[in-house]
């Protein structure tokens, strides 16, 4: 492997271990046993480790989100998407911990997010349509898909920072990926008003492995 693909992996590995700001270049080069200058050879900085990580990860993404065009959409074909964007944001979960900061410190990275939302939610918006045509789903105004599009973008994206702050004792350290996963429930909730009888049992089961283990309000209630 190149070195310059071991400091993007290395990079990559710390950032979500400890959190990008607790992460300098010295560290990454010491993580590697290579020296500083080693490293500044292939990045200027860390600013620029972070823009090839956030490009791989897009690239992950908009693979993962290719949908077929030449046959109907299957149930099966919508748990693919949802498990493989909640993998995404495993592997790459550092990003979502702070990601206004790091838009608001690359200007590269903040244009290239906003043009990557875009394309996310113009396919979360062809999944929908792709699953009404397929009878999953009843057929939604276009306002309402988009809508919707919108609100599936929003669990996503958001599902990390809501678990660090429903476990407030806990660090994103603490984090395992079976409840980053449970953010699939949240999103196939938002569909369940819209399925069809020939599929809602089918969904529903399917929702009730992801659902989440979060303490109940009136447990905590009682407990303190």
């Amino acid at each position: 492997m190149k070195t310059r693909d071991k400091i993007i992996l290395a990079s990559l590995e710390l950032f979500n271990e400890r959190g990008e700001r607790n992460v300098t270049t010295n560290h990454i080069a010491a993580h590697l046993a290579i020296s500083p200058g080693n490293l500044y050879y292939h990045f200027r900085n860390k600013s620029d480790i972070i823009y090839e990580i956030f490009l791989e990860y897009e690239k992950l993404v908009d693979y993962y989100l290719d949908i077929p065009e030449d046959r109907a959409m299957t149930v099966e074909d919508m748990m693919f998407y949802l498990e493989s964007v909640f993998d995404g944001l495993w592997s790459y979960r550092f990003f979502h911990r702070d990601l206004e900061y790091l838009l608001d410190s690359d200007p590269r990275l903040r244009q290239d997010y906003r043009e990557f939302t875009n394309r996310c939610l113009k396919a979360i918006h062809r999944i929908f349509e792709k699953l009404a045509e397929a009878g999953i789903i009843e057929a939604q105004p276009e306002d309402l898909r988009t809508a919707m599009s919108l609100n599936v973008w929003l669990v996503v994206t958001n599902w990390m920072a809501f678990l660090k702050t429903a476990h407030a004792k806990e660090t994103y350290a603490n984090l395992t990926i079976n409840e980053l996963k449970q953010g699939i429930y949240q999103v196939l909730t938002l569909e369940v008003p819209y399925l069809t009888s020939g599929y809602r049992d089918q969904v529903l089961a399917l929702r009730e492995k992801y659902r989440p283990t979060l303490p109940d309000r009136n447990e905590s209630e009682t407990s303190g």
